[in-house]
C-alpha cells in the first residue's frame, strides 16, 4: 500500500532535521522543525496510518504542506514522482477504508491501492487549535 498527496497542498520536501519536543501536543505531533524562519509541526504520519513506527533517519525527508492555512510537516521514507490517476480509477474511501476521516480518496494502481490523504484531517480541530497556539506562543508569530 502506498500512500500520496494531492499535489496542490505540497509546498516543498526538505531533508530531515532534528525535531524539537512541543509540551502537551497530542500523541500523532512529534514535534516542531523550523524551516526558513517558520516553525512547523511535524506529524507522526506513521502513528496516524496504524504502521509501525521507526526511529527519524538521515535519508528521510519532511513534505511541507498546506491546507487552508494551516501548515504541516510529513515524515516520508521517499518521495516518489507526481503521478497522474484517471478518475476511474479513483473511489470514495468509505467503500475501501471506512472511518478514515484523513483519507481524501483511494486510487486502483496495477501495483497495489494508492491512498491519497489529507493532511488537515489527520488532526482534530481542537489538536490543531492547541497545537497551532503552542506554536505562536513559542515563536510569537502564527503558522501560516
Amino acid at each position: 500500500q502506498q500512500y500520496a498527496l494531492n499535489l496542490s497542498c505540497v509546498e516543498r520536501i526538505v531533508r530531515a532535521v532534528e525535531i524539537t519536543p512541543l509540551p502537551d501536543a497530542p500523541d500523532v505531533v512529534l514535534g516542531v522543525i523550523n524551516v526558513e524562519g517558520r516553525v512547523i509541526p511535524v506529524l507522526n504520519t506513521r502513528k496516524r496510518l496504524g504502521l509501525p513506527e521507526k526511529e527519524l533517519e538521515l535519508l528521510d525527508l519532511f513534505i511541507i504542506v498546506s491546507e487552508n492555512d494551516r501548515t504541516f510537516a510529513l515524515i516520508a521514507d521517499q518521495v516518489r514522482p507526481v503521478l497522474e490517476v484517471p478518475a476511474q480509477e479513483v473511489v470514495s474511501p468509505d467503500r475501501v477504508l471506512p472511518g478514515t476521516g484523513y483519507v481524501q480518496s483511494v486510487a486502483k494502481l496495477a501495483e497495489g491501492m494508492l491512498v491519497v490523504l489529507t493532511v488537515e484531517r489527520t488532526l482534530s480541530f481542537s489538536d490543531q487549535t492547541k497545537v497551532f497556539a503552542a506554536i505562536e506562543e513559542i515563536s510569537g508569530h502564527p503558522n501560516v
